[in-house]
């Protein structure tokens, strides 16, 4: 597709080890958590288990930008498992390069990640479909209900259009649920858990912790490098994130692997933040203390469809 060279220019490292090596620890991790789950305590399988679905997903996100090897078939292989179940790699891939045309950002039109509404989209949700959006513009409704809405809205949409088209989403879709098959024959028949239990201990919280990311990291604004914030000091869920954090150095630099991105923003933090409008949040907390009850934004965009050439 036309966003493919964002992702797969020529890059100087055939093969990124530390990427590989954080491949083996969360795919290692994994199977280690889910087999071994009755020898901890329930709390902890929770735990480790819903943070390496989100490490996981930060994976999957680095290796559609082309890492960690300049070999596309082996970069799709190793991050199509679908551990969260729910999301085909396939189609995550299409839509984030799509996401990274930045004049169109949240235009939810054109931008498939934007959390943004159009006024004639969002006179048909209806009174319960705009109180649970509206919900979700707080950080505590993103992270109790984010991942069943964007989980059910996400169903709804592609596997309608995968029941209806013969071509290459029927084929993702039938890829992806014998994948799925198998994840779940080794969760419960051999490691002996309840699907449930992965489902809503491991799964559900592991999608609302990656909605952490995502929840203040883009903002409707006319100035194209003033849609995308930053998030400073999160050395925890940074590295959960893989320095997605720092949001406005990746669409800047979408090629560049997660452990250079640290030392690079540092570099170039003060331009960015001229640039960006000083859209800069002080940790997670920061987002949370501010966001936590009150929206982060109106749920309609501001500027309806953005037309060409006004940018």
């Amino acid at each position: 597709m036309a966003n493919d060279p964002i992702a797969f220019n020529a890059r100087e490292k055939t093969v990124e080890w530390p990427t590989l090596l954080l491949t083996a620890l969360i795919y290692g991790g994994w199977l280690a958590v889910t087999y071994f789950h009755q020898m901890m305590p329930v709390w902890l399988v929770s735990m480790l288990g819903a943070g390496l679905i989100t490490w996981h997903s930060s994976l999957q996100h680095e290796m559609i930008h082309g890492h960690p090897t300049k070999w596309r078939p082996l970069n799709r292989a190793l991050a199509f498992p679908p551990l969260s179940l729910w999301l085909p790699f396939e189609l995550y891939r299409r839509s984030h390069l799509i996401h990274h045309r930045d004049e169109r950002l949240t235009d939810p039109l054109d931008d498939p990640e934007s959390y943004y509404w159009m006024p004639e989209h969002w006179a048909e949700l209806g009174p319960l479909g705009r109180a649970l959006v509206k919900l979700q513009t707080t950080f505590i409704g993103r992270l109790l209900i984010g991942p069943a809405w964007n989980i059910a809205r996400f169903l709804k949409q592609e596997l309608g259009k995968a029941f209806v088209s013969q071509g290459r989403n029927r084929t993702i879709w039938i890829t992806h649920a014998i994948a799925c098959a198998l994840i779940l024959t080794w969760v419960t028949l051999v490691c002996q858990m309840s699907v449930w239990f992965y489902l809503f201990a491991i799964v559900y919280p592991g999608t609302s912790i990656l909605l952490i990311r995502s929840f203040a990291e883009h903002r409707a604004r006319e100035g194209v490098s003033e849609r995308t914030a930053i998030v400073e000091n999160a050395p925890f869920l940074g590295l959960l994130f893989l320095y997605n954090n720092l949001h406005a150095a990746h669409h800047e630099k979408p090629m560049m692997p997660w452990y250079e991105i640290p030392a690079w923003y540092k570099a170039n933090r003060e331009r960015i933040l001229t640039e960006n409008g000083g859209l800069v949040y002080n940790g997670y907390f920061d987002v949370a203390r501010r966001f936590f009850w009150r929206p982060h934004d109106r749920p309609v965009h501001p500027f309806g469809r953005m037309p060409e050439g006004a940018l």
